[in-house]
């Protein structure tokens, strides 16, 4: 484990507890990739690699929106740059692929999900699930990305998600339910900020 910012990731990815069988999997899967991995993080380095994405929460429910490539409903997220932590990864990649500003909530960035999967060029994704908090702004993504992003509420999501992503949502929504009022007063104060 050469790289740095294994240490608090690990630490942070065993403390999940799984909604399903396939995010326990995930775990172990990726407890063992990376343990393998000399370069976890760089997609050249090997066809299996860590990503980041951001479960995007607001007053508005969750941002989804269809993969360029695969055609699917699903959080934004991506590869993380060399020497970026994938939590910067995370809203980096939220950023590029919607148009708003994103941030982790106030107690720092929150890993609540983990999911193994096939990616583009048969590469295996280890994706890493954030929650990043946004304002209400309808997403702006730039040309080059899928155009196709919105809100959806709590209650819409799954139905339009990748299937396997269902279970994943519904924590998503439990997660901004419990933390709701501090959070709901952050993403208000974004809101009143400059547009993005």
């Amino acid at each position: 484990m050469s790289d740095p910012r294994l240490a608090a990731l690990l630490r942070d990815v065993d403390a999940i507890e799984p909604v399903d069988e396939r995010e326990a999997s995930s775990i172990v899967r990726l407890l063992a990739e990376v343990d393998r991995l000399e370069h976890p993080f760089d997609e050249d380095a090997d066809p299996v690699h860590l990503t980041a994405s951001g479960f995007v929460v607001g007053t508005r429910g969750t941002v989804l929106h269809r993969h360029r490539r695969l055609g699917i409903w699903v959080q934004p997220g991506g590869h993380v740059d060399p020497d970026e932590l994938p939590e910067e990864g995370a809203l980096r990649e939220t950023t590029e692929e919607t148009g708003l500003v994103v941030q982790h909530p106030p107690t720092g960035p929150l890993l609540v999900h983990v999911d193994c999967h096939p990616g583009p060029r048969g590469h295996t994704h280890l994706d890493l699930r954030y929650v990043v908090l946004a304002p209400a702004r309808d997403p702006s993504p730039p040309s080059g990305e899928s155009q196709e992003v919105r809100w959806c509420s709590f209650r819409e999501a799954p139905a339009l998600a990748e299937g396997a992503l269902a279970p994943a949502l519904e924590r998503l929504e439990a997660v901004w339910l419990s933390h709701q009022p501090q959070w709901r007063a952050i993403v208000e104060r974004m809101e009143q900020g400059p547009a993005s």
